[in-house]
């Protein structure tokens, strides 16, 4: 009995022992400063994440930006040519027309009077040559029996006659050109405005208001103007070709149109120091409207195999423009970059960058030199990420 107690209190003992010196190594170790030190260190930083767009080499159009106003190809304001009271009106306003269409009816009793009165009168002239000629061979027939003055007087009213009925001819030309402007027709193809008369109201040829005016759409013009200082420029790209026009809408964000330049007009205006300019465009769905005002760009130049980046990549400091590219090691680097050109969120880099490497999009706020980042395509639809550790 003594000896089994004695061993039970052994035993109880030892796990004691075992147990403080489990607690002793638990509480020194948590305490330990090294310890502590890699505690801190375990966790790594987390990758930041960016949005990348590869560096590209493509030919880059150069573009000049300007405001214009579109304006009808041709424009005539619509005039009576003779005087009368309107009988009818043939079109409605804001109707496209063509050239030769109808327009305005005006009574054309009167000229129809004087252009009847201009037939009888030729006919009756042609009545008197004919007896005029017939004596004149009577005379000539008679030989010695007809005094000469006899003979050369007839034959001097049969050509008096004859030219009575050339005068005659003209007057009826005069009169059908009369009764043909009594219905006034569209002289050129295009768009009619508000109408300046109603039917019942007298017009005459004097009055300077006009029927109504015609605006051609088929094709339009845009006038812009560009800086002087882009004359030579803009003169080689017109020598070359046509060069490409695009019409946009104000806030420059929708594409209306596309034509060509007609003409530099043939003066700089001193004042404004500016060109006037043309373009022509075929317009036939009417996206262009005479008066419109637009914005335009004037294609006067292709930059071969230039480096191009996305806008959103360029960042602006202290010291200038900058970018941040991703490196092999997946980390971000700063790189000074020198832009020259940008237009439709793509510039263009002259230095800093090359083809090939990969810059940040998205995301810089977060990024300093040396980051490690986790990149997404910006041009992919489905973006996928990927992640790199040291």
């Amino acid at each position: 009995m003594s000896r089994s107690r004695t061993i039970r209190w052994a035993l109880l003992i030892v796990a004691i022992a075992a147990l403080g010196y489990l607690g002793w190594q638990r509480f020194q170790g948590g305490d330990h400063p090294a310890h502590a030190e890699a505690q801190k260190a375990a966790p790594t930083r987390a990758a930041v994440p960016v949005r990348i767009a590869t560096i590209e080499k493509a030919d880059f159009p150069v573009y000049l930006t300007g405001l214009g106003t579109v304006q009808g190809f041709n424009t005539v304001v619509v005039r009576t040519r003779v005087d009368g009271q309107i009988n009818r009106i043939a079109f409605r306003e804001g109707q496209v027309v063509r050239e030769g269409d109808t327009l305005v009816e005006i009574d054309p009793r009167p000229f129809q009077s004087a252009l009847d009165q201009a037939k009888a009168k030729k006919a009756q002239d042609e009545a008197n040559l004919a007896n005029a000629s017939l004596d004149l061979q009577r005379y000539t027939k008679l030989g010695e029996f007809a005094t000469r003055q006899q003979t050369d007087t007839q034959r001097s009213t049969v050509a008096q006659l004859t030219a009575q009925i050339q005068a005659d001819a003209a007057m009826i030309e005069t009169a059908q050109t009369q009764l043909d402007y009594a219905t006034v027709k569209a002289p050129i193809s295009g768009v009619v405005g508000l109408r300046q008369v109603d039917v019942g109201n007298i017009v005459n040829a004097a009055t300077q208001t006009g029927i109504v005016t015609i605006a051609q759409i088929e094709p339009i013009a845009i006038i812009f103007t560009a800086p002087e200082d882009q004359l030579p420029n803009i003169k080689a790209a017109l020598a070359a070709g046509s060069p490409q026009t695009i019409a946009l809408s104000t806030d420059g964000k929708r594409v209306l149109s596309t034509g060509a330049l007609s003409l530099i007009n043939n003066q700089v205006d001193t004042s404004s120091g500016t060109v006037r300019l043309k373009a022509v465009f075929d317009n036939k769905d009417h996206a262009l409207w005479p008066g419109q005002s637009v914005s335009t760009r004037l294609l006067i130049a292709t930059l071969k195999d230039a480096t191009v980046i996305p806008d959103d990549a360029v960042q602006h400091g202290p010291d200038g423009l900058y970018a941040y590219l991703v490196n092999k090691e997946n980390k971000a680097e700063l790189r000074k970059i020198k832009v020259t050109r940008s237009i439709d969120g793509r510039s263009v880099v002259d230095e800093g960058l090359s083809p090939g490497e990969q810059v940040i999009t998205a995301g810089q706020f977060k990024v300093q030199p040396g980051t490690l980042v986790t990149t997404a395509v910006a041009s992919s639809d489905q973006a996928q990420a990927r992640t790199t550790s040291e």
